[in-house]
């Protein structure tokens, strides 16, 4: 049973393990004619990328992705694009110790209840390090939508770290561009950093909400009923390691606001086009965006490698005690925010690329 792909039209397949030779991903569906080269990818994947700061792991990885095919002469030729990033700074000695160790919060028990084996060396396939090629594969995604729709504007923030949440009042989109937290909130930087500083030291990890916005997405896309473009985001975002909760626009809290306030009420402008007076729905409405902003959060829990004894067994049924070694996030949250950003651009750009396919011909301008 198939379980590597994502996506209808615009669909990409991953491949890869956190300690092999390498990673990468297969995308199927980009149109011909789309500039492509490997520069048009690297600045994703170095937003991403471990080692940029003391508040991620220290994997040192370059994470230079290959073009393998799908490109001639800068142009996407209509067939598949081939992407490659190479793994080149593995210690798989650091996981020796757990090689029959079950440990908490990890894939092992369940990895071995399905397949009966495991690459247990950073977690195999069950490893983060496969976001890496979303992130690549989002970035043809973002050259797509770039091409066919240039007023979709994607950007993520980190909006909470263990108990410690943003002042919205202090947002600025700028800002996510000059911390290491992808924080939009600039008094709450030095709060993140002594709260991970003593987590850290604690032996322990926190989690933490990210939002995902995209302007500028057209009224239309999406499908009513079984591909609801929240249902579809909802998908995406959840596919990403540790995500344990996801909401569009105002999620959980919807039920506590009262009927005549959550609906978004509409006024019309000057050529009777709808004005929306807010955005409890999050830019979607019955399956459809409406072209308000769509938003999207999402819960990353702590980190489960982590240095705290804990209880668990072994393979044979023993009880144990674990403690994971190695290279780890204290907050892998933080480096979901432009995996975030990919998925989103993945699934807007398979649903404008449905869209054209089924109303591009018929519906009026």
């Amino acid at each position: 049973m198939a379980d590597n792909s994502f996506g209808t039209l615009f669909r990409f397949t991953t491949f890869g393990e956190s300690h092999g030779s390498a990673i990468g991903c297969v995308v199927d569906g980009v149109p011909p004619l789309l500039a492509l080269d490997e520069s048009h990818i690297q600045p994703y994947l170095d937003r991403r990328k471990p080692g940029t700061s003391r508040f991620v792991t220290q994997r040192r990885e370059a994470d230079k992705v290959r073009i393998l095919s799908g490109v001639f002469e800068g142009k996407t030729t209509g067939t598949p694009v081939a992407l490659m990033i190479e793994n080149t700074d593995q210690r798989s000695k650091d996981y020796s110790d757990i090689a029959q160790q079950y440990r908490p919060g990890h894939a092992d028990y369940t990895y071995d209840a399905k397949y009966g084996i495991r690459d247990y060396r950073g977690g195999g396939r069950s490893s983060a390090r496969e976001t890496a090629t979303r992130v690549a594969a989002g970035a043809i995604a973002h050259q797509l939508l770039a091409h066919a729709c240039p007023d979709i504007n994607i950007r993520g923030a980190v909006v909470q770290i263990g108990e410690h949440a943003v002042n919205r009042d202090n947002w600025d989109w700028q800002e996510t561009r000059n911390n290491p937290f992808f924080s939009p909130d600039p008094a709450i930087n030095p709060i993140w950093e002594s709260f991970l500083d003593e987590t850290r030291k604690q032996g322990s990890s926190a989690g933490a909400v990210i939002e995902i916005v995209a302007d500028g997405v057209p009224a239309g896309l999406g499908g009513p009923i079984y591909n609801k473009l929240d249902a579809q985001l909802a998908s995406a975002m959840m596919s990403i390691n540790a995500v344990k909760g996801v909401e569009i626009g105002d999620g959980f809290a919807t039920a506590a606001i009262p009927g005549h306030h959550a609906g978004d009420t509409m006024r019309a402008d000057a050529n009777g086009k709808p004005i929306f007076t807010s955005n409890h729905a999050g830019g979607i409405l019955g399956g459809i965006s409406s072209g308000q902003p769509l938003v999207v959060r999402f819960v990353v829990k702590p980190t489960s490698s982590i240095l705290t004894p804990r209880q668990s067994i072994d393979s044979e049924g023993n009880e144990i005690e674990v403690v994971t070694k190695g290279r780890h996030d204290p907050c892998v949250g933080i480096r979901a925010v432009p995996i975030g950003e990919a998925m989103m651009a993945i699934v807007l750009a398979d649903m404008l690329m449905q869209q054209h396919a089924q109303c591009g011909l018929t519906k009026p301008e």
